[in-house]
């Protein structure tokens, strides 16, 4: 009964180890943190997509400036005397204008839409910092138990190891087998006329054979199979 006692408790522990609610947690966690991660890999794209075409509007913009400022320049240096020339180059300018109104209405549209976008980058990298700081508090809690639990593991083992000494090896062999087919439980008290394995009265002519074995005989309830162990609370 010790060694049963000593296996069910390596069974909780077990069973602690694998549901510990930091499991859960970082299982529901992760599952939100890649949906975010997701979406600031999208928003860290169209961020740089948008900063390549807010650059290509700038210079944009600034070659037609050039342009404009360089054609104004030969007017106002008199370098351009025929007529037709000087009225093609101030049409040319109004063009020009035109076109650099259109192209800043342009990069101001682009500079909108990156500002936007990366006010989004910020909340989402926020978000995706918060579950990363979230994940090491998790992680970190589930650890300290882990090792909390596993102390607790090898202490019962090093009493099993004592107990297991004091056994004969076919007898723990079938006490083993036993428990793997009977949900954990290979021995089990005899108390009153009750094996406390199934829970089952036993009928008065086991109990009778139980009475009249011999103190270390191994014996066996008729119900569940399990070994069964007399104690001062049987009824025999």
């Amino acid at each position: 009964m010790d060694l049963q006692d000593l296996d069910l408790q390596l069974d909780q522990v077990a069973h602690k180890r694998k549901s510990l609610p930091e499991h859960q947690a970082l299982v529901e966690l992760l599952a939100e943190k890649s949906v975010v991660d997701g979406e600031l890999v999208t928003a860290d794209t169209e961020v740089g997509d948008l900063q390549r075409e807010q650059k290509k509007a700038d210079s944009d913009v600034d070659q037609v400036r050039q342009r404009k400022a360089r054609n104004q320049q030969r007017i106002d240096s008199g370098q351009v005397t025929s007529p037709r020339d000087l009225e093609n180059l101030q049409h040319e300018i109004g063009s020009l204008e035109r076109r650099i109104s259109n192209l800043e209405d342009a990069e101001l549209e682009v500079m909108e839409k990156l500002e936007a976008a990366e006010v989004v980058q910020t909340e989402l990298r926020t978000r995706a910092e918060a579950f990363a700081g979230r994940q090491t508090e998790l992680e970190a809690s589930r650890d300290a138990s882990l090792k909390e639990l596993d102390e607790q593991r090898a202490g019962i083992n090093e009493k099993r190891t004592e107990v297991l000494a004091d056994l004969p090896d076919p007898l723990v062999t079938q006490y083993q087998r036993l428990r793997e087919h009977n949900g954990g439980i290979g021995a089990a008290p005899l108390v009153g006329k009750r094996c406390m394995g199934c829970r089952m009265e036993l009928a008065p002519s086991d109990l009778n054979l139980i009475k009249a074995a011999a103190p270390d005989a191994v014996l066996r309830c008729e119900e569940c199979g399990r070994i069964l162990v007399r104690t001062s609370e049987s009824a025999v």
